[in-house]
């Protein structure tokens, strides 16, 4: 399972002109899932997402987590995080059929909704427009195969 988590002021996720889910201060999460991804790298990740600890304290260092600041989740499926761009046209063959990647994507979101997050979301294989306003910018790569 991979994810883009990038710190934001606000975000919003857009299907066909209406707004599907939005978020103030908080996390932008594009969640790729794998053919081999399990229920338990779902958790696993959620786990490393909610305990990031990317928000500025008092002093200006990066040290607090979602739940210190109130933070909401904002998670969008995203099957290109498992691109293959050995040539110029990608291919996608490494994600997950969506058999395989919708429940983890669900697990996903509930799993971080069960530590107390609000989880804002869009709709898997939509046509989505994703709106952000990026916050430092502050983005991190997750990977649970490096986890």
């Amino acid at each position: 399972m991979r994810a883009v988590v990038t710190r934001v002021r606000n975000a919003s996720v857009t299907i066909d002109g209406r707004v599907n889910g939005e978020i103030g201060q908080g996390f932008l999460v594009l969640l790729g899932v794998g053919p081999q991804d399990t229920e338990t790298q779902a958790e696993k990740m959620a786990d490393k997402v909610c305990g990031l600890r990317v928000f500025e304290d008092e002093a200006g260092k990066m040290n607090r987590n979602l739940e210190a600041v109130g933070g909401e989740l904002l998670v969008v499926s995203q099957f290109t995080l498992y691109a293959d761009t050995k040539s110029r046209r990608p291919g996608f063959t490494g994600a997950a059929k969506p058999d395989v990647a919708v429940p983890l994507y669900e697990k996903f979101m509930a799993a971080c909704a069960q530590r107390g997050f609000r989880v804002a979301h869009g709709e898997f294989g939509a046509d989505m427009q994703v709106y952000s306003q990026n916050d430092g910018p502050v983005t991190i790569l997750l990977d649970t195969d490096q986890m």
